[in-house]
């Protein structure tokens, strides 16, 4: 275990606990687990399984979303009093779409040590499977729950030029996937990753509109999902040099020959080269 701190303080290790299978586990984990003075769970039923299976007897005490606040600060307390502290979620590193954030802050606030023990992480693995480009995603935990709000989300990543990381409910995978069809288009191309590492994984890759008629065949839709969307299919990247510079002189010959404005300008242009707007802004804002 890291050394204490000289004023005799304690430390907060944060420590991802398996995703699924607890083969997963880090000897590392396993260590602070059995010196650490006390274990912070999400749901101490479900982190107790992980210590009998472990032969780890070790105080629990309760930390999730709806005590944070409270819990937080009492934990502090028992820091700055020399205590050492494990951090655990039911499954997956602590924090990430988990409760701990809080927790941490308040740790760094009043400069007490925080170490973290890696391990498992849902969208991580299910992302290095998926088979979509790795070089450049963004995770955003859960979409919204409300169909407005989620088309509102989808919109934002229509033309991104990144994979796109969520979690989802399996109750509400099928609505976000027609979301999907609708905002993004059945052809955007989708991974699905259910109850990874555990012994009903799954990866669904394919077509938005085949995932959707995949899933809506079935008789409901169970476990932990990791949703990975591909960026989107017009990336400017892949466009030859001499087509970037005819958009922006495009632009210019529309705002010229048709007294159109930058903007209506540079909607026609990206509709005639067949590339997203936010792709030719990019290119006729290097010409500037």
């Amino acid at each position: 275990m890291p050394s204490s701190p000289s004023d005799g303080r304690g430390a907060l290790y944060i420590v991802a606990t398996p995703i699924g299978n607890l083969e997963d586990i880090t000897l590392r984990a396993l260590r602070i687990l059995k010196e650490c003075d006390l274990i912070a769970c999400e749901d101490t039923r479900q982190t107790q399984k992980l210590l009998n299976h472990f032969d780890i007897k070790k105080k629990t005490v309760s930390y999730h979303d709806f005590n944070e606040l409270t819990r937080a600060a009492e934990l502090v307390k028992d820091l700055e009093e020399g205590m050492k502290i494990a951090v655990v979620s039911d499954a997956g590193m602590p924090g990430i779409s988990d409760p701990g954030f809080r927790l941490v802050t308040l740790a760094v606030r009043h400069h007490i040590p925080v170490v973290p023990i890696p391990g498992a992480s849902a969208f991580v693995t299910a992302l290095a499977a998926s088979g979509l480009p790795t070089d450049s995603f963004r995770f955003s935990g859960f979409l919204s729950p409300k169909t407005g709000q989620r088309r509102t989300e989808l919109e934002q990543i229509r033309n991104s030029p990144r994979t796109q990381v969520f979690y989802e409910a399996p109750h509400r995978i099928v609505e976000t996937l027609a979301d999907i069809v609708a905002v993004l288009g059945g052809s955007r191309h989708v991974v699905i990753a259910r109850e990874v590492t555990k012994l009903h994984e799954e990866f669904l890759r394919g077509r938005a509109d085949d995932l959707l008629e995949q899933l809506k065949a079935r008789d409901g839709v169970k476990g932990e999902i990791t949703l990975m969307i591909a960026r989107a299919p017009e990336v400017m990247e892949d466009v030859a040099p001499e087509k970037k510079k005819n958009i922006a002189a495009r632009v210019r010959e529309l705002q010229s020959a048709e007294k159109l404005d930058e903007k209506d300008a540079l909607k026609r242009a990206a509709k005639e080269f067949g590339v997203s707007k936010s792709e030719a802004y990019r290119e006729l804002q290097r010409t500037k």
